[in-house]
């Protein structure tokens, strides 16, 4: 990875979602809202063809002109309440020059582009000069003069405002296109850097004709950004932990809403399993001790933890072995279901440690007392027996009614390693146990939202060209599934050696060639005869 794109992130102070994961209210509406979003043949009915956009000023720029102009986000009329005030009007500016054929490229922004003028400089003006391809520069919700009161720079408030942002833009997007339509304007295409890669990615799987489609330095979900790459490091999971232990509505409710199409990549779930019961058992030892150590410490300053089981921990250890030493052909079949069979049994065993440690969890030798609100004092014990998603856990990530890969969050995030303790670190341990189970739901929520394998494919996949650096720190590929496997017949164009900062720094002229390149696709495709 590179050491530029580490660099560069310590030397931001900015957090993300300082105001938590959003009300889980607007979380269930946006969730219930994706499942028509990411259907090509509901999405294009939510955007009428004669959408209004207005254009409020033109003028002469050289040897191109300028429009300025609004539009109303659509989003506004389908989800009343939950897009800011400050969000609803979407201000654009469009670079032109007259031709026979009449080019258009929307550019949507990436994390930290405010206003036109970046864009602008790098990106429509070389484009118009060098290919004749005018732009469509939108300026993101949340960002510029379309961000919130209150909020600093580009540090969304709420986890559920990302999703505000990338519903908001597939709609407006979805506008701009029909307007060039209306104007006698094409070929049709849309890109963006970084975050506005995989915003124009998820704009064009619902457009309902070929579209040049070139995401740069993006890749198939936000998942592994929040909770693998560097930007990790910018989100608060103090705070997202003690909401989500707070409010039992994310476990009970949000958590059955979450679909990841990751659950599907295994090709041998019962490997998976096998392999996953092995180092459950190991790691568990571990846990064991763990809190040997913490019950111990907090027995000596009076404040020891309430129902904490070593008992429990028992059951729990001779229930999981039992369930690997089943025999006969019956209780584990191949492939298929046998992920799905192995995450029922570890699920079942959990809910009788659960069961089993309310009758047997009183200790005489330890020292009762009231348990404080800070995650800290929230037990191992407490978060099995309230969450599903805390049993991601030991099921290493189950964020759709548990049938995920039981690997998948441990192998997507750095965060998620359980290590043998130290008898100084237990109380650490422990509180980085708990940790994980935010790191599981935040999994779940970006897969819900932002894994493309949730959206429709692209009408024509040969118009995709996607632009990736091969050390990029802040958008890791590894542990979800390929771009390229969920778009058959796109094109991918690494830059070697390269990071996140480094290919956006220097490498806006490889960007406008990708462009280049699929709208030349475009022509030949569609425009020639």
């Amino acid at each position: 990875m590179s050491r530029l794109d580490q660099l560069y992130r310590r030397l931001l102070l900015t957090k993300f979602f300082t105001k938590g994961w959003g009300k889980p209210d607007s979380l269930k509406r946006l969730f219930d809202f994706r499942k028509i979003i990411s259907n090509r043949e509901l999405c294009r009915h939510l955007v009428p063809s004669d959408y209004p956009v207005h254009i409020e000023k033109e003028y002469p720029d050289g040897d191109c002109r300028i429009l300025e102009g609004h539009l109303i986000s659509p989003l506004t009329h389908h989800l009343p309440g939950i897009v800011p005030k400050e969000v609803e009007k979407a201000r654009l500016g469009s670079h032109w020059k007259h031709s026979k054929l009449r080019p258009v490229c929307i550019h949507l922004a990436g994390t930290g582009d405010h206003y036109f003028w970046r864009r602008r400089i790098l990106m429509a003006k070389p484009l118009l000069k060098e290919s004749g391809i005018a732009s469509i520069i939108l300026e993101n919700p949340f960002y510029g003069s379309r961000k919130p009161k209150g909020q600093i720079r580009s540090s969304l408030h709420n986890v559920s405002d990302l999703f505000v942002m990338g519903g908001a833009l597939i709609l407006e997007s979805l506008a701009l296109l029909h307007w060039c339509q209306r104007q006698g304007y094409g070929p049709l295409g849309i890109t963006g850097i970084s975050m506005g890669g995989h915003m124009a990615s998820l704009a064009a799987t619902n457009w309902h004709e070929p579209l040049s489609l070139i995401p740069c330095l993006s890749w198939s979900t936000a998942s592994a950004v929040f909770t693998q790459g560097v930007m990790s490091e910018a989100i608060p999971w103090k705070t997202l932990e003690t909401q989500f232990f707070e409010n039992s509505v994310y476990q009970d409710e949000i958590s059955q809403l979450l679909i990841s199409p990751e659950e599907h990549r295994s090709q041998n779930a019962y490997a998976l399993g096998q392999q996953f019961v092995k180092d459950f058992s190991r790691d568990f030892e571990n846990l064991q001790q763990m809190h040997k150590d913490f019950l111990h410490k907090a027995h000596h300053k009076q404040a020891a933890l309430d129902d904490i089981s070593a008992q429990a921990v028992s059951t729990s250890q001779t229930v999981i072995k039992n369930s690997l030493n089943l025999q006969g052909a019956g209780d584990i079949h191949s492939s298929g279901e046998s992920g799905g069979r192995l995450t029922d049994m570890i699920n079942a065993s959990l809910s009788s440690v659960s069961n089993s440690s309310s009758a047997e969890i009183k200790q005489p030798s330890l020292e009762q007392s009231t348990p404080q609100r800070s995650a800290e004092a929230l037990t191992l014990q407490h978060a099995v027996s309230k969450s599903k998603l805390s049993r991601a856990q030991v099921s290493s990530g189950s964020v759709h009614k548990t049938d995920v890969p039981l690997q998948h969050a441990l192998s997507k995030s750095k965060l998620s390693r359980v290590t043998r303790p130290s008898s100084d670190s237990s109380a650490g341990s422990l509180s980085h146990t708990l940790q994980q189970v935010a790191v599981n739901f935040m999994v779940g929520v970006m897969d819900e939202c932002t894994h493309l394998g949730n959206f429709s494919m692209p009408v024509d996949p040969r118009l995709i060209i996607i632009v990736t650096a091969t050390q990029d720190a802040y958008v890791p590929r590894q542990g979800v599934i390929p771009l390229d496997q969920l778009w058959p017949g796109c094109e991918v164009r690494y830059l070697t050696n390269r990071g996140h900062i480094a290919a956006f720094l220097l490498n806006n002229d490889v960007f406008r060639k990708a462009i280049a390149d699929s709208f030349d696709k475009q022509i030949k495709l569609y425009y020639q005869s």
